[in-house]
């Protein structure tokens, strides 16, 4: 079976803007391709996961991957599925986040002399001159169309602001600019981005006279239609320092019945052959197959060695609840207690094992928190000082565990 139509069988592809030939450009590696990343944080987060793994898929094929990170375009904020404007970042901000990108990136994708390369937008985007840019592309992009895009939707219910608007340009641009000086002749990227990327194209061909093709990738969701990767605590970090190895693996092997064979068809690198074995799996075997999804994953972003740690934590905890070395761990200031202690809604909120105190007061009230193994009966619970000098381990429901502890 070749890459593309691996693709099509792992449900990785959801669009292309011409198929046959975007088929005879991966399957005959001939594929000079980029994504982007805009650096809006100091980590790649399971969203981003999806399209690295696209990456290393199609660089294993003999295909050239281009990373595109946005130290020009992240000043702008992609509006793609936000109801909200973004935060905007300072200059020093983002080159922070992109040294921290480029370092993570290097786990999953080769780079080197006619290998992968990696390149920042701001390198050609900050020079641009205004007049000039207006003239020379303004003319070859229909408002009209742009404020039709799925992009722009649900942010003109609150008002999109004419910064926003111009970000579609600005990644056409890229793909303009790419095509130009590095022979790109294809974009992918996330389902949200299908408007953009056809700018892109559409740039390319009224500039140049040229085809250049875009595919982009099934967004990962959950059986109920919400983007997977997120928790009480937020987003699932690729940074180990901010979802610790245990977490990580703790997040897929939790995923429900309904995900656990897609997500493995999805994100891991297992044979096809493999997989279409388990399709018919149930009962008891779904809990196998997410041991086997939670430790691919682990070992991709972490390594092996920590998706073996991680893995006999898990099975330690699960089986007497008593190995805590590897256990996601909150240090308590002393300032946070009230009394010599601290409630335990607070606890659940300071742990981030509840995104707020109504949330926390629910679990308790439900009898899905534990102590050191004992169930919590009260919502005026309190854990005092000499408790968090030796350290609490917090179980909530049957599968989360955490440690909290005296800083």
């Amino acid at each position: 079976m070749k890459i593309y139509e691996e693709l099509v069988a792992r449900g990785l592809i959801a669009q292309v803007t011409d198929e046959e030939e975007i088929k005879e450009l991966v399957n005959n590696g001939k594929a000079i391709f980029y994504i982007g990343f805009d650096p809006t944080a100091d980590s790649l987060h399971v969203g981003h996961f999806m399209a690295l793994s696209l990456m290393k898929r199609l660089q294993m094929a003999g295909n050239k991957p281009i990373v595109l990170l946005g130290g020009g375009t992240g000043l702008i904020g992609d509006p793609s599925g936000r109801t909200d404007m973004r935060s905007m970042l300072t200059p020093e901000e983002i080159q922070h986040n992109i040294d921290c990108f480029k370092k993570q990136m290097e786990r999953f994708i080769e780079f080197g002399e006619d290998k992968a390369i990696m390149v920042n937008n701001a390198d050609w985007l900050a020079k641009l001159n205004y007049i000039e840019m207006l003239r020379d592309v303004g003319p070859h992009f229909s408002v009209n169309n742009m404020l039709r895009a799925e992009c722009y939707k649900q942010r003109m219910e609150k008002g999109l602001s004419f910064l926003e608007l111009n970000y579609m340009i600005m990644q056409s641009y890229d793909f303009y600019y790419l095509f130009q000086n590095y022979g790109c002749n294809m974009q992918f990227g996330g389902d949200d981005q299908w408007s953009n990327m056809l700018g892109g194209t559409e740039l390319i061909r009224r500039k140049l006279g040229k085809n250049a093709y875009a595919m982009t990738i099934t967004l990962l969701l959950n059986s109920e239609g919400n983007k997977m990767g997120k928790t009480a605590k937020g987003a699932v970090w690729l940074d180990p320092n901010k979802t610790s190895p245990f977490e990580f693996f703790q997040y897929w092997r939790n995923v429900s019945d309904d995900d656990v064979l897609k997500c493995i068809r999805m994100l891991t690198f297992l044979p096809l052959e493999q997989i279409d074995a388990m399709d018919h799996w149930e009962g008891s075997q779904l809990n196998e197959a997410k041991e086997i999804l939670a430790y691919e994953l682990t070992k991709l972003v972490h390594g092996e060695e920590e998706a073996r740690k991680a893995q006999t934590t898990s099975h330690a905890l699960f089986a007497v609840g008593t190995d805590d070395a590897n256990m996601p761990t909150t240090e308590i200031k002393r300032e946070q207690l009230t009394d010599g202690g601290i409630g335990i809604i607070d606890l659940l909120v300071a742990c981030g094992l509840s995104a707020s105190k109504s949330e926390a007061r629910r679990l308790v009230q439900q009898g899905g928190v534990h102590i050191n193994n004992t169930k919590v009966a009260s919502i005026e619970h309190n854990i005092t000082l000499e408790e968090l000098k030796n350290s609490v381990k917090i179980r909530k429901g049957k599968k989360t565990y955490h440690k909290a502890l005296l800083k």
